[in-house]
């Protein structure tokens, strides 16, 4: 079967690979991929700066946004035949760690963890892959191929979650969330905020395009230019770029008792010069909080379900803003200027 393969760590190394059928040891739950999204972690990984292949291999197979049919289900399992599935990412330690022992993987203490398509474990674009039915979530049948929206969605249904856990420690009635970044995660973050019923400002860099329109008809406010100007002192910033500039922005801009939410991851190399003296003094005066969120357990999946089955689904699809067959993926991976989500379809 054709699979999208790299060697981790080595530039230029992706390619369209013949491979085996998925070993039986992945799990009993037979899928045949559909479609896979492609994010800025796969980029990373082409590119020769992160990724990790499985024990005793020189490659790995890519992809972690999947959306796949089941081929094959054992009798009694959670999915059955010719249900659409999302594969989990991440696989708790063998360990376990307290926390993947009791399906908190996602805040693995000691390392140990595995992650389809990008650490130590084969990923999902492959035309088929097995699965143990406790990582393969089931798709209602008439969100169709926008299930492959879901893998991001639980990114931000995580981060909510945390933001919400640390607004509860006193009387939380936020009010106002700024979003930076207008990319899929940032689109998404501004999704659940209205969900929420908040008044939700995105921040973003871009003024034609898909983006300001996706953001508007969302019913939140789009800017350009810097975070105070954008929205000043919000009660929730979840920052969806990784740019380093914007992150300290974001903190220095986060309202009383805020809670600015880290979901970009930076690149380092560049250095900043920061305050941080005004900033600490701000951090404590003010009851502000700064949290990191990554990766996703299962509930974070569920919670994406249940989002996702609210929305307006012609909003959704217009996240996907590109389709690129398997045998061109290397179109999926050229970053474009009206790209929201690219999709690499690989069956149907």
């Amino acid at each position: 079967m054709r699979a999208l393969t790299v060697e981790p760590m080595k530039a230029n190394s992706a390619r369209l690979d013949d491979v085996p059928e998925p070993p039986e040891s992945d799990g009993p739950v037979l899928v045949a991929t559909l479609d896979i999204g492609v994010c800025g972690t796969d980029a990373e990984i082409v590119s020769g700066a992160y990724g990790w292949a499985p024990p005793g291999r020189d490659r790995l197979v890519l992809g972690h946004e999947s959306l796949g049919r089941v081929l094959e289900a054992p009798a009694g399992a959670p999915v059955a035949k010719g249900d659409l599935v999302v594969g989990i990412v991440r696989r708790p330690d063998p360990v376990p760690c307290a926390n993947c022992a009791v399906g908190e993987w996602d805040f693995c203490r000691n390392g140990q963890y595995t992650e389809r398509g990008i650490k130590a474990h084969d990923g999902y674009c492959s035309e088929r892959y097995r699965i143990t039915p406790e990582f393969a979530v089931r798709i209602d049948p008439e969100l169709g191929t926008l299930g492959v929206l879901l893998e991001p969605t639980t990114i931000l249904a995580k981060a909510w979650e945390q933001v919400e856990r640390i607004g509860s420690r006193a009387h939380w009635e936020p009010q106002t969330v700024l979003v930076t970044g207008a990319g899929p995660i940032g689109l998404l973050a501004a999704l659940l905020g209205v969900q929420r019923g908040l008044d939700v400002h995105v921040l973003d860099q871009v003024t034609t395009g898909p983006k300001p329109d996706l953001v508007r008809d969302l019913g939140a406010t789009y800017h350009t230019g810097d975070v105070a100007a954008a929205c000043e002192h919000p009660d929730v910033i979840i920052e969806a770029t990784g740019v380093g500039s914007l992150v300290f922005d974001a903190i220095a801009d986060i309202g009383p008792n805020g809670v600015v939410c880290l979901t970009g991851v930076s690149s380092g190399g560049r250095t900043l010069q920061v305050d941080a003296g005004t900033l600490n003094r701000s951090l404590v005066l003010a009851n502000e909080a700064v949290v990191g969120s990554v990766n996703a357990n299962r509930r974070h999946y569920e919670a994406a379900v249940a989002a996702l089955a609210k929305s307006d689904r012609a909003w959704l699809e217009r996240l996907v803003t590109r389709r690129v067959p398997l045998d061109r993926w290397q179109e999926a991976l050229e970053r474009r200027p009206d790209d929201v989500k690219v999709v690499i379809e690989v069956g149907t």
